[in-house]
């Protein structure tokens, strides 16, 4: 079995661009990957087209180490998150297409499943305007929908700092999510890289009342010491720190392992290589005794590849979930994906051979891209309604 074709399909909407990568092989089988890209889907596309040329078309699908070592290193470039991700989206449609051939679920593929249900928390649901009252009304919707946690970014637009009165309204907010919630419902603090060391310090001992489940990303990705500085601060408070969505590569995890900087690590299975390179990641952290809680933006087939992951993996924690709140409607891009439960906020194991999935192509075409720029450090960013400019064809 050869790949013989590789097509992006660029589903859009207000806020995210949500790319789809179709593996075709020529014995027709064909397997579909999907991620994610920040503002930079033209770049993920410009990469894919060279990419297939020179090292996708013509390989063994089965053959998945040797064609993401050779996408990895051949190009005599650095890894970047945009290469990481072509490169995530061609692994993950292998898989799809390696377990089609073989008429298994991918989990089964990466060692078999560890346990019968897959916890999941959700996410994208603030989008409603930054008041106590607000926050408390949309936190009860969530735990109507039967999930018992959920993340939040109470922040504003903060960068570095926070001047009194934003410090006060954050600390507002998370009060009003944990009465909505009640006491047995997690809340996971997004903190989204903002503040300085002493800012997060500050911020993470004034909510530790609230009993967050965890603070995710208190400082920028960039200088892992500075994470050091601000997880040795609060460690007495025993609230974990989360990270590594904007890590990439083996070798960014390794300083965090190193470091014992964080407790918990948020690799981004569409980012960092595809699930072979994040179930190594995941059994690297077990052996610093760290949980892992893959990050998760995707519609439905990047969430269908996380739950592969989570069946598989033993240190798995828990894991997110937009499309229930955040443009539920992108979930009609595919049949067969499984639902939360509404009665204690977990997916089933996922069914049929491959991604369990099949993609709706006639659906991307009625959402085409959009030009969209997302920013969270804008004012009011929570309702995830990127700016618009031009709408474009698929890539």
């Amino acid at each position: 079995m050869k790949i013989s074709a590789v097509r992006p399909l660029v589903l859009g909407t207000p806020w995210r661009n949500l790319t789809y990568v179709v593996v075709e092989t020529d014995e027709g089988l064909s397997g579909v990957g999907e991620v994610r890209m920040v503002n930079h889907t033209e770049s993920l596309l410009g990469y894919l087209k060279e990419a297939t040329q020179h090292h996708i078309l013509g390989s063994d699908p089965f053959k998945i180490e040797d064609l993401t070592q050779r996408m990895f290193r051949r190009d005599f470039a650095r890894a970047s998150e945009i290469m990481m991700s072509a490169i995530a989206t061609i692994e993950i449609a292998c898989w799809d297409i390696m377990g089609q051939a073989l008429n298994v679920p991918i989990y089964q593929l990466l060692g078999g499943e560890v346990r019968e249900r897959i916890p999941a928390y959700a996410n994208g649901w603030y989008t409603v305007e930054r008041s106590p009252e607000e926050f408390h009304a949309a936190a009860k919707r969530v735990v109507a929908r039967g999930y018992r946690a959920l993340k939040v970014d109470p922040f504003g637009a903060g960068f570095y700092e926070l001047s009194r009165a934003e410090k006060q309204q954050a600390i507002s907010l998370i009060e009003a999510v944990r009465a909505a919630v009640g006491d047995e419902v997690d809340i996971f603090v997004e903190m989204h890289g903002r503040f300085s060391a002493s800012t997060a310090t500050a911020l993470i001992r004034e909510l530790a009342p609230f009993n967050p489940g965890w603070f995710e990303e208190p400082v920028p990705p960039e200088n892992l010491a500075v994470l050091k500085k601000v997880s040795d601060a609060v460690s007495p408070l025993g609230i974990p720190i989360a990270t590594g969505e904007r890590l990439h590569t083996p070798y960014e995890f390794r300083e965090l392992f190193e470091l014992q900087a964080a407790d918990i690590i948020q690799a981004d299975i569409t980012h960092s290589g595809g699930l072979l390179a994040t179930k190594k990641i995941a059994a690297w952290a077990d052996a610093y005794y760290m949980l892992i809680a893959p990050h998760n933006v995707c519609g439905p087939v990047g969430t269908a590849a996380a739950l592969h992951l989570a069946a598989s993996t033993p240190n798995f924690k828990i894991q997110e979930h937009f499309n229930d709140f955040a443009d539920a409607w992108v979930k009609d891009v595919v049949t067969g994906m499984p639902e939360v439960d509404p009665v204690d906020g977990c997916f089933p194991l996922p069914q049929g051979p491959g991604l369990g999935i099949k993609l709706n192509e006639d659906f991307i075409v009625e959402h085409p891209r959009k030009d969209v720029f997302f920013d969270l450090f804008k004012h009011d960013w929570q309702y995830r309604q990127a700016e618009q400019n031009i709408t474009q064809k698929n890539g």
